[in-house]
């Protein structure tokens, strides 16, 4: 029974990084109905724009994480208003292909700037911090806790404030909210922006358990994919809450069924079997089209 509420706890946390992974997913699939393959590198690119401000220049943790969240928002705009806005109303096939563009050239700039060697990111929570428990450790605790209040956050921006309601309509009805005097192309600017800081913070979170190197977030990414498809990839809350059963599932499987080598294998199978079963997911909704 210990061992299984290790594996659950232990779970639960994993999950927490795959739901914040998962929620960038959503958000640019709502804005774009495309999804973002290059958020994991991009994450990674952060990750290590961190790490050289904490190690090369010397700066405290949460001074370059802030600094790093900040950076990654306004990168993420600007891509979505250079890069993305011209491709806007192009075939999907010239969004994918953009997409796989940029996971290379963020993969390919992490080595370049930062080379291919791992290197280890230092967790801002002490190992003999008062939040380690039986259970988990003072880093699991702790990046629970971050991720969860940038979750609860983004929930409040996008429920309560003027300018998340703007998004979250432009996403939904860009034609409508046009209509009401939206600026359609700068609330997907924003959501672009504000998916590059949730997976900034998903990657600092993560890099202590998995170390640094530019393919860090390869995994990650599935995990998060999974999780989207599985809570609905237009579900934000219910991609929240496929990240951790993916994050309980992929533990428990991989503790007493496939073992610890094939994990990876956990989030492939969800993908193919949501997509083919349920390609809703559990709480996405049902489009019907009148032809």
């Amino acid at each position: 029974m210990e061992t299984l509420l290790l594996q659950i706890s232990s779970g639960l946390t994993n999950g927490i990084i795959y739901g914040s992974v998962a929620l960038a997913l959503v958000m640019i699939y709502q804005a774009t109905h495309h999804i973002n393959f290059a958020q994991g590198e991009m994450a990674t690119f952060s990750t290590f724009i961190a790490w050289a401000l904490i190690h090369e220049a010397g700066w405290p943790y949460w001074s370059a994480f802030f600094f790093t969240v900040a950076v990654s928002f306004a990168g993420g705009l600007l891509l979505q208003r250079i890069v993305l806005k011209p491709i806007e109303r192009a075939p999907v096939l010239t969004n994918v292909i953009v997409f796989i563009g940029l996971l290379l050239i963020f993969n390919a700039l992490s080595g370049m700037l930062f080379d291919h060697t791992i290197k280890a990111f230092e967790s801002p929570f002490p190992k003999d911090s008062a939040l380690a428990t039986r259970f988990l450790s003072a880093h699991q605790l702790g990046s629970a806790g971050v991720l969860l209040v940038v979750l609860f956050t983004l929930f409040i921006f996008f429920r309560y404030t003027s300018v998340g309601l703007a998004m979250r309509a432009a996403a939904q009805n860009p034609e409508s909210a046009k209509l009401v005097g939206i600026r359609v192309s700068w609330m997907l600017g924003l959501g672009w922006g504000l998916a590059a800081a949730v997976g900034a913070v998903a990657g600092m979170m993560v890099a202590p358990i998995v170390f640094l190197d530019p393919n860090m977030m390869a995994g990650i990414l599935l995990y998060g994919f999974a999780g989207a498809l599985l809570g609905g990839i237009d579900n934000p809350l219910g991609a929240v809450i496929g990240g951790l059963l993916v994050g309980v599932l992929e533990n428990l499987l991989g503790a007493y069924v496939i073992g610890t080598e094939l994990k990876l294998t956990v989030a492939l199978v969800l993908i193919v079997g949501i997509l083919t079963l349920r390609p809703n997911g559990l709480f996405g909704k049902k489009m019907v089209t009148r032809v």
